[in-house]
């Protein structure tokens, strides 16, 4: 097993016999065993390991990234030279550096936010078993004719990051997961659905045959569909697809779109961005949270911060070079991959969710659209002019009168979303989790 922490400790050291001013380096693990049945058989099996690794060398103000998958002594240190002659040609960057190692602060111990499960990993058989209870589960419901995939698998990764700043840090992340896929009908009235799981612990997994139900019934509804009807109208994004309206807020908030003035925010910190009602806090620190981490991809301390507060922009999403382009400091929102330099990203974030449930969002409705699916985006990162395809329910007095499918929703995400309603029921187990949430007066086109 390749000692990751050492790994980057030699690059960095290999980095700067090479003659860099400063380096960091990032080296990561994976592990992976997949399982996918169909009708009842065994159709694919899978197992995977790797290593790989990446070195940043900085001469000046000029950087180079390069990345390789071979450990051996040679390799780290003809990668090396090689980062540092590309980064002497490299053109001159303000704003690139590592951090100064005393504003990084003291990260959590890995520990205490339970990211990977010590327990063995499943065998095939044990996978093999979930997938096949899942897809039972689905074949069992009324109106399903088949099950286009049902599969199973566990992971583990690991990273550790080390900077000639003195930094040095690393965590592993376990991950178990059931998914479904399943189809309803036959010939041309056939519609698919899916329900997907994944948890860090194997304890927090839901049940095969719950995962399997649900995609059954999901891809039962959705027989018989029709095109909507043209026009404004209040349309509510199910918990599965509410998450995306706040990624398109985090992506405008991302430091590197503000610097580069490519964002529908800019201009507009402090500013009302969601309803008065509404935070939207980032939580690095959840145990066992889906995106949780102890420090960012250059080794500031996480902490739990809100992004919005009382409906307000209340920060950006920053790493170092974004930081510095626009005068603040890095917020820990580092991303760091293995070929490039780092960017901001988000962690685990949570909206505030309401106080009513789905249903009565949807009994409030007289006329509108549940949006459970959506298809392709055209969202300008400028404007926010929003325009997707969509699918799921028209809405008649209160209830689902029937499927809908080639539906188009638009409008203005300034404009629409300080007007978004809360339902009780997002899922904790994403890594953006938002509600049922309900936008009135958007344009549905359909037939």
């Amino acid at each position: 097993m390749t000692d990751l922490a050492a790994l980057a400790d030699l690059l960095v050291a290999e980095a700067r016999r090479a003659g860099a001013d400063a380096a960091d380096a990032v080296a990561l693990s994976s592990a992976e065993t997949g399982v996918a049945v169909r009708g009842g058989a065994l159709e694919e099996a899978e197992r995977s390991e790797s290593v790989d690794f990446g070195l940043r060398a900085f001469v000046g103000r000029r950087q180079a990234c390069v990345s390789a998958s071979d450990p051996r002594p040679e390799t780290l240190r003809i990668l090396a030279e090689r980062a540092v002659a590309m980064a002497r040609e490299a053109p001159e960057d303000p704003w690139c550096g590592l951090p100064d190692a005393a504003e990084l602060g003291a990260s959590v111990d890995p520990a205490t936010l339970e990211m990977a499960d010590p327990a063995e990993p499943p065998c095939p058989a044990t996978l093999q078993a979930q997938a096949l209870e899942a897809e039972a589960a689905a074949l069992a419901v009324a109106g399903v004719s088949q099950v286009e995939s049902a599969s199973a698998g566990w992971s583990r990764g690991a990273m550790a990051l080390a900077a000639s700043n003195g930094f040095r840090g690393g965590y592993a992340r376990t991950s178990f997961s059931v998914s479904v896929s399943a189809i309803a009908g036959t010939g041309l009235g056939m519609e698919s659905d899916y329900d997907y799981a994944a948890r860090r612990f194997v304890a927090d997994l839901p049940d095969p045959a719950e995962i399997g139900r649900r995609a059954g019934e999901r891809a039962a509804a959705r027989l018989g569909p029709r095109k909507p009807p043209t026009g404004p109208v209040p349309v509510i994004f199910d918990r599965r697809v509410a998450p995306s309206l706040i990624g398109h807020l985090l992506a405008a908030a991302n430091g590197a779109s503000v610097a580069r003035g490519s964002s529908w925010l800019l201009g507009r910190m402090g500013a009302a961005v969601l309803p008065d009602w509404a935070d939207l806090v980032e939580d690095p620190l959840i145990p066992r949270g889906p995106a949780s981490r102890p420090f960012d991809g250059e080794g500031f301390a996480c902490r739990r911060a809100p992004i919005v507060e009382g409906g307000r922009l209340a920060r950006w999403l920053l790493d170092t070079a974004s930081a510095r382009r626009l005068g603040l400091s890095s917020t820990a929102n580092a991303r760091r991959g293995t070929s490039a330099p780092p960017s901001p990203g988000a962690s685990n974030v949570r909206l505030t969710p309401g106080a009513q449930s789905r249903d009565a969002l949807i009994a409030g409705v007289s006329r509108g659209l549940l949006v459970t699916s959506l298809i392709g985006s055209s969202v300008n990162p400028t404007t926010g002019a929003y325009s997707r395809g969509a699918s799921g329910f028209w809405i008649e007095n209160g209830a689902l009168a029937y499927p809908v499918t080639e539906a188009t929703i638009a409008g203005s995400l300034p404009d629409f979303l300080p007007r978004i309603v809360a339902a009780d029921d997002p899922d904790p187990h994403v890594s953006t989790s938002a509600p049922t949430l309900l936008v009135d007066g958007l344009v549905v086109a359909g037939g």
